[in-house]
Order: structure tokens, then C-alpha cells, then sequence
């Protein structure tokens, strides 16, 4: 049974519900890719100075990062809501973002309404481009986490409830794009040019060559984006992206620096001249688990049954990672469908990411976000358990603060 405090911080949010859900589905029916969510956080700005918020929009010089801070009534701990907003390219919102924002937004609310009777403050922290780009990377650089003591979040995931995780972890992940320019020529004389194609295929013939050297937790899958125009003219311009996995981002960085040594041998072998472009590299995850027992704890007073992720499972990647390394965080995921069978980031996904499961989803993981906010503004001895785990977990050689 929920106690007195925490019953009415769900009652706020229930009665925010009918917002709430519209800023969903405004979200949802305007999908956006990373650095170019406009609309989402015209949408979010505009809901939340209905109930009396004001956001800083440009935060941390990032177009679309925005912040809204609630400080209670005295000095104490620093609890940030993060809210993500971008869709997938050509898909939409298939993982379902337009649900964390609303879900955030409302924990943040619902949280805000009790703070003159307690210690600390809440933020609510617009956190872009999670699809591509690493936004939480770029933040974490200019300090947008800094004060921040811990971050919540919640994913939608799908299969039911034996996929409502807590403390599920992530590998790192990164990405490398490379261009060759060489010369065109007719296909006649193939020596009158230089093939940018060729060192693009060198390039993955040499990442076969040494893939039985990788690790079990290394992956790196790569694509042609371009690779010429005829098949009668020698290709003067070639690109290829590469996705790399690992079991840590200290990992990945040696993947990377692997893969820039088959570019600059295919560049040798060919001489097609090589541009080459990194993304900030998304790190694994260290879930906080003190935290994710709250939450946990939380959900199930409000009807909602979550469990671990399977020994072994595989999953991918987020920039909540490099967020999880610096604070104690939690990125724990609630079903917004049943069907196994639609699985995140297809079309199928975003469909039901504006259905009414997705929109109870969202009321719910509200109100056990703000519940947990509470709990941590409340208790010493979480934050304390909380923070001792994190540094525990966290390994040394990213060093400690």
C-alpha cells in the first residue's frame, strides 16, 4: 500500500494524465532525428508552462537540450529526470521516445508538486539525439550533468512482462564512417584511375580477416553507403559505416583504432585518399542497483510485476551508459505491448508506441519515477547504499571523482 506522500504524488500525475498522453502523441506524430527535435521540445515547453514551468532551452549550447529545475525548500540531493525525444530515421518513433519524454515530464511534475516540503531540488533534463549523435555524451562534456547526484529514466520495451527489466546492462557501442576519393576512369582502363570502391572491399576484407581475434562480446557490422555510379566507370568516391559493440567503451576504442589501421592499409594498397568520421563513443552500462530495487519496489505497489534480464542476453547500446560511469542511474524498461514478435526499432514498434498500453505505460512509469525521486530525496541510507554501489561497480580504470 502506498504511503500517504506517495499516494498523492500518483494522484497529481493521474490527474495530469490527459496532458501527459497528448504530449505523447504530439511527439509521436511529429518524429525527429537527433539534434533536429524542434518540435518535440516546442511541444514539452509548451505543455509544461501550463502547469507553471519554465525550461532553459539551448542547454549546453545544444539547439535542442533543454533543463527545468524545482528546488525544495533547503540544501540537499539532486535528483534529474531525463527525457529523450528523437525518432529513427525512415521509421519513426520505434523505440518509443515519445513515451519517455511524456513519462519524464510527468514524473517531474508530479515530483515538483511536493518539493516545499522537502530538501534538494529535481531537474528535468532534455537529452537529444540518444538514436545517433551521443546528446548525454555532448552534455556530460559541457557540464550539463554537473550537480547532478542522480538520473532516472524509463524505457518502453515490448514482449510483456517478462520483459519489464531492472538492472539491465548495455554494451558499448561506436561508430566510424569512412570516405575514399580516388579518380574515375573508363572501366576499359582501369589503371587510368583509382578505385575508391576497391579500398572500401579492402577495408571489409581485412575486418574478416581479423574478426577471429575479437572477443566475445566484440562486434563490428559495416555497410557501403556509396560505392559508385556504372558499373563501366572506375568509382572515384566510395563510403562505409561501421557499428562497433563491446563489452566496455575502453574496448570499443581499441575496435576503432583496429578498424582506422585496415583504412589506412587500403589506403596504401589503393591510394584512394581517406576522410574518416567517429561519433563519441556510447559507453556500457552500470545500472544502479539499490536504485532499480526502488523502482522495482515502486512499480509492483502500483500493479506493475518486473524481474532481471536473462543470464547472457544481448542488448544494445544507449548513452545513458556514459552517464551511468559519472552518477548512480537507472534505465529500467516497462511493456508497452505483449506481442514478442514487435520487436524495437520497426515500424510495428512505433505503432504501438501510440496505443493505449503505451499511454498507461507512461501514466505508470510516471508516477514510479517520481516515487523513486521521493525515496531518494527521503532516505540517507538508499542514497548512501546507492552511492557506495556505484563506486563499487563502476570499474577503476575510468577513475573515480
Amino acid at each position: 500500500m502506498l504511503s500517504r506522500e506517495k499516494q498523492e504524488i500518483a494522484d497529481r500525475i493521474h490527474g495530469l494524465e490527459e496532458g501527459l498522453i497528448g504530449l505523447s502523441h504530439e511527439i509521436h506524430r511529429h518524429p525527429e532525428i537527433g539534434f533536429q527535435e524542434y518540435k518535440a521540445v516546442d511541444a514539452i515547453e509548451t505543455y509544461l508552462k501550463t502547469q507553471g514551468v519554465e525550461i532553459e532551452r539551448n542547454y549546453c549550447e545544444i539547439p535542442t537540450s533543454f533543463r527545468a529545475v524545482k528546488k525544495g525548500r533547503g540544501k540537499g540531493p539532486v535528483v534529474a529526470f531525463l527525457a529523450e525525444y528523437d525518432a529513427l530515421r525512415g521509421v519513426g518513433h520505434g523505440c518509443g521516445h515519445n513515451v519517455i519524454a511524456a513519462c519524464a515530464v510527468g514524473a517531474f511534475l508530479g515530483m515538483a508538486s511536493k518539493m516545499d516540503q522537502y530538501d534538494g531540488e529535481i531537474w528535468l533534463l532534455g537529452t537529444p539525439a540518444e538514436e545517433g549523435g551521443a546528446g548525454k555524451v555532448l552534455m556530460l562534456e559541457r557540464g550539463g550533468f554537473d550537480g547532478v547526484e542522480f538520473a532516472l529514466m524509463m524505457h518502453p520495451t515490448g514482449g510483456g512482462v517478462e520483459r519489464n527489466y531492472i538492472n539491465r546492462g548495455g554494451r558499448a557501442s561506436g561508430s566510424i564512417t569512412v570516405s575514399f576519393r580516388g579518380k574515375s576512369a573508363h572501366s576499359s582502363v582501369p589503371s587510368a584511375g583509382i578505385n575508391a570502391l576497391s579500398a572500401a572491399i579492402s577495408v571489409f576484407n581485412q575486418i574478416d580477416m581479423i574478426r577471429p581475434t575479437f572477443g566475445v562480446q566484440d562486434n563490428v557490422n559495416g555497410v557501403i553507403l556509396e560505392g559508385g555510379t556504372a558499373g563501366n566507370i572506375i568509382p572515384e568516391f566510395s563510403k562505409c559505416e561501421f557499428c562497433i559493440r563491446a563489452e566496455t567503451m575502453k574496448r570499443a576504442d581499441e575496435l576503432i583504432g583496429m578498424i582506422k589501421g585496415c583504412i589506412r592499409r587500403a589506403q596504401d594498397l589503393t591510394g584512394a585518399a581517406a576522410e574518416i568520421e567517429t561519433e563519441p563513443i556510447y559507453a556500457e552500462r552500470y545500472p544502479c542497483l539499490p536504485l532499480c530495487k526502488a523502482f522495482k519496489e515502486n512499480m509492483g505497489e502500483l500493479g506493475i510485476s518486473m524481474c532481471y534480464p536473462k543470464p547472457g542476453e544481448l542488448f544494445g547500446s544507449s548513452d545513458i551508459g556514459n552517464v551511468s560511469i559519472r552518477i548512480p542511474a537507472i534505465h529500467d524498461y516497462l511493456s508497452i505491448t505483449d506481442d514478442a514478435s514487435i520487436e524495437a526499432h520497426s515500424t510495428e514498434y512505433a505503432r504501438v508506441a501510440a496505443e493505449p498500453r503505451a499511454d498507461e505505460i507512461c501514466i505508470l512509469g510516471a508516477e514510479g519515477l517520481a516515487m523513486t525521486a521521493f525515496d531518494i530525496l527521503t532516505d540517507g541510507k538508499l542514497r548512501e547504499e546507492s552511492i557506495a554501489y556505484h563506486k563499487e561497480i563502476v570499474p577503476a580504470f575510468y577513475g573515480k571523482e
